[in-house]
């Protein structure tokens, strides 16, 4: 939001400095990112003054010069040479003394220094117009009347505007900073609890009268998308260059005059939060405005040229025939103000924030209004905005108003109601501050108190301030004129003392951060709102199981995430397009999903069809090239199989306890999912191509998501003991069995461990083999065996006697055969 300090004055009378008024403005909950300052000539024409041409003389040494004494108001007179042939004594001048920089009209730039012009000196430079930069004359010096003030900067002199330009981060929560009266208000509050003078004055609107003649009708068929909705009739317009007041306001914040009425409806908008729009009176085909949805399928060509294709669900104004603009967000090409135009009628509207939020994101279009819009304005501004309007419109383009006012209000607006506890507010605010100065505060920000007691008031909340809905909310309005830099740091702080968790899951968290940075994985960090368009073909991650923003700063974040997963490929595109191709990654964050539980009447109101999650996501991309110095395999899918198992390892898991089924084929062209008792632990994979085509990627990428509550539970069952070191040696022994095709490791494994519990420390498979030399459906395994007895070494008749009972249990169980 870009606001200026020249036009803030319009509204509040002060004495602050521009640099004062932004520490205030940031101090309010407004924050003030930078400060510009704009003057009429680059420089304001410092070092350029008022001066008086006491004596003046040909040159001795030339025919066009002279030599002129100048009163620059100092004790002793200014020798400057001049070559202009008006320059006479008598005459007060503009000087541009030495050390000054300046600018010409053609851009040419001139430092003026100390000189000998014909062996004669000159300090400094009489102007003309076009050295100054303010005219096109160069036929002689600039001469000032009579009354001018010897020594007096040309910027006061010449009367030079400037401003100071601010750049406000306005939060989405804050729309009805999105104008200088906004912004203004704010600005007086502060001043007026802090005994600052300052005087709060708004345009009036008292001349305002209704015109005879008829006002175009209108027709609001659509009531819950239009609550308010108003329309004027002006006559005997002109369409034309807008008066130079109102071009420099328009500049002053970044927007580009057009003509004399949409310079108007830009105006309103920047003054007071309210968007306005202005048609063409003869292109409303029969003669009445209707406020309608749209017709499935209905065409509409906007003011860029664009052929759209409307939805049910858009509203639109229409005339009689057919839709004209698509209400709250942008205009039609055919309505639009022309230079033919002689007749508008103007509309002035409080439309339902939700309908044009969706319809701003389903066409991509992004305007001043409906960015207004979608937030909520103030609806009870509407009557205020649409006199102001008229009359300024009136005034610029010498029209009239034709009829009375055309409304449509069925029923009044609620404001909110807020009930506050004095003594509670005051222990959220952390100090004692008195009633008497919350009620103050309260007034200066235009709520009303509706009743009080000893212990608290209810109030009635300003219609611009949607966000404010809950007790808290008012504390905060409060504390942001009070000033949070008032707050003492207490002396002494109360704090309890809790145990600390075991296993702490921070302590968790940062052993698993530190064994994927050891295998040289990088950490990224993603936002947690995401595009909602991500998941509308997912069938793991539905769309209708998304968090959805009610108020989203852009339709790239109006999501919370249901999975880490599409975050990391962002981030693979985003380095791919720069060049860096190979990429280990690891991302722990949190996802959020709505499921609303069945018979539940209201479940987007109920906090518990909202769940919260923890995710750890890993991703290995990189393209497999060779080159005759280097071979770079890049990723696959073994390897992410193998960090995943080393990291199961790593915190106790038995991989064999686990069971395995495919991945999800939306997410992954191929891949596993970890269950442990029937519970998700991990899914991994090769990425899908359809889903790296969203992102733009080429080269295959594997990916892994760990769900952290299944992982921390097992965690958390892992019990660490401590025993002495065994002193008596380990004996390995191997055998090389032919199994059928059906039998795992994890089966003869199993086996093993149910059959020799005392003395088996390990088995471990070492070989695989499948072949022509075996029967047809039979497969070998080659197990290795660790023996140990913690009591004694063990001898070979001990170790022959376990090695047959494994072997005869393999038999037995798995119809084994030693090979």
């Amino acid at each position: 939001m870009t606001v200026s300090y020249n036009w803030l004055k319009d509204y509040l009378k002060f004495d602050l400095t521009p640099e004062k008024v932004a520490e205030i403005i940031t101090s309010t909950g407004l924050e003030v990112e930078h400060i510009d300052q704009v003057e009429q000539i680059p420089g304001g024409l410092e070092g350029v003054i008022v001066a008086e041409v006491v004596e003046c003389y040909d040159h001795p040494d030339s025919d066009h010069l002279h030599i002129t004494k100048l009163n620059v108001g100092e004790p002793e007179l200014l020798q400057v040479v001049c070559g202009a042939p008006n320059v006479a004594a008598g005459q007060k001048v503009l000087l541009a003394t030495v050390g000054t920089k300046l600018v010409t009209i053609n851009g040419e730039e001139i430092k003026l220094k100390k000189s000998k012009i014909r062996g004669e000196e000159s300090n400094g430079m009489i102007c003309a117009e076009d050295e100054l930069g303010i005219g096109t004359d160069h036929a002689g010096i600039m001469v000032l009347p009579d009354d001018a003030v010897v020594g007096t900067p040309a910027k006061i002199q010449l009367q030079l505007k400037s401003d100071t330009i601010y750049e406000i981060g306005l939060t989405p929560n804050r729309i009805d900073g999105a104008s200088h009266i906004g912004v203004a208000r704010d600005l007086y509050a502060y001043c007026k609890f802090n005994n600052i003078p300052v005087e709060w004055t708004l345009p009036s609107v008292d001349g305002f009268k209704e015109g005879n003649g008829e006002a175009i009708p209108l027709e609001v068929q659509s009531p819950l998308d239009a609550p308010r909705y108003m329309g004027i009739t002006i006559k005997n317009v002109k369409v034309d260059v807008s008066p130079e007041w109102l071009r420099d306001r328009l500049n002053a914040v970044g927007q580009h005059p057009i003509n004399n009425i949409v310079d108007a409806t830009n105006f309103i908008l920047n003054e007071m939060c309210q968007p306005l729009h202005a048609f063409d009176a003869s292109k409303i085909e029969g003669g009445k405005v209707v406020v309608r949805r749209a017709k499935e399928g209905e065409k509409l060509t906007t003011l860029d040229g664009v052929e759209r294709t409307l939805s049910s669900e858009d509203l639109v104004i229409a005339n009689t025939k057919e839709a004209m603009c698509l209400a709250g967000v942008f205009g039609g090409e055919k309505s639009g103000i022309s230079d033919s135009t002689t007749e508008i009628f103007l509309e002035i509207a409080y439309f339902n924030p939700v309908t044009i939020r969706k319809t701003s994101k389903r066409h991509g279009l992004k305007t001043d209004a409906s960015f207004r819009y979608e937030r909520g304005i103030d609806p009870d501004n509407c009557l205020y905005a649409a006199k102001r309007a008229a009359m300024l419109i009136c005034e610029i383009t010498g029209g009239e108003i034709a009829g009375k006012i055309q409304e449509f209000y069925p029923q009044k607006i609620a404001k909110s109601v807020v009930s506050l506890d004095y003594g509670r507010m005051q222990n959220l605010i952390g100090k004692s501050i008195g009633k008497e100065n919350i009620k103050n505060l309260l007034g200066y920000l235009g709520f009303e108190i509706l009743s009080e007691t000893a212990k608290g008031c209810e109030v009635a909340v300003p219609y611009y301030r949607v966000d404010v809905t809950r007790e808290c909310d008012v504390v905060e309005e409060v504390l942001r004129i009070y000033g949070y830099n008032n707050i003492e740091i207490p002396v002494s702080m109360k704090a309890s003392v809790n145990n600390t968790p075991h296993p702490d899951p921070e302590a968790v968290r940062s052993e698993v951060s530190n064994f994927f940075t050891h295998k040289g994985f990088l950490e990224i960090m993603n936002n947690s709102l995401t595009r909602g368009a991500y998941y509308d073909n997912l069938k793991t991650f539905p769309a209708e199981k998304c968090v959805k923003l009610l108020n989203p700063l852009s339709s790239d974040l109006d999501t919370m995430r249901q999975t880490l997963l599409l975050g990391g490929l962002e981030v693979i595109s985003y380095n791919i397009k720069r060049q860096n191709n190979e990429l280990k990654l690891y991302e722990i964050g949190n996802v959020y999903s709505y499921e609303p539980k069945e018979g539940d009447e209201l479940p987007s109101s109920n906090l518990k069809s909202y769940k919260e999650g923890q995710r750890i996501a890993l991703f290995i991309t990189g393209p497999a090239s060779k080159a005759w110095h280097n071979v770079i395999t890049g990723g696959d899918f073994f390897a992410l199989k193998g960090y995943m198992e080393l990291f199961f390892k790593r915190f106790n898991m038995n991989t064999y306890d686990l069971a395995y089924s495919a991945a999800p084929s939306d997410i992954f062209a191929e891949g596993l999912e970890y269950q442990l008792q029937g519970k998700t632990l991990a899914v991994m994979g090769t990425v899908s191509k359809s889903l790296l085509k969203q992102f733009d990627i080429k080269q295959p990428v594997f990916a892994a998501e760990i769900y952290w509550p299944v992982f921390f539970e097992i965690v958390k069952r892992d019990k660490v003991r401590f025993k002495e070191l065994p002193k008596y040696p380990e004996v390995s022994r191997d055998l090389a069995l032919l199994i059928d095709e059906n039998v795992s490791f994890a089966d003869l494994l199993k086996t093993a461990t149910q059959t020799e519990k005392g003395m088996l420390k390990s088995v471990s498979l070492f070989d695989v083999y499948r072949g022509d030399k075996i029967p047809a459906n039979k497969k070998q395994y080659a197990l290795n065996f660790i023996l140990q007895n913690l009591e004694q070494t063990l001898t070979d008749s001990d170790v022959e006697r376990i090695m047959n009972k494994l072997l005869k249990a393999f038999e037995n169980k798995h119809g084994a055969q030693l090979r």
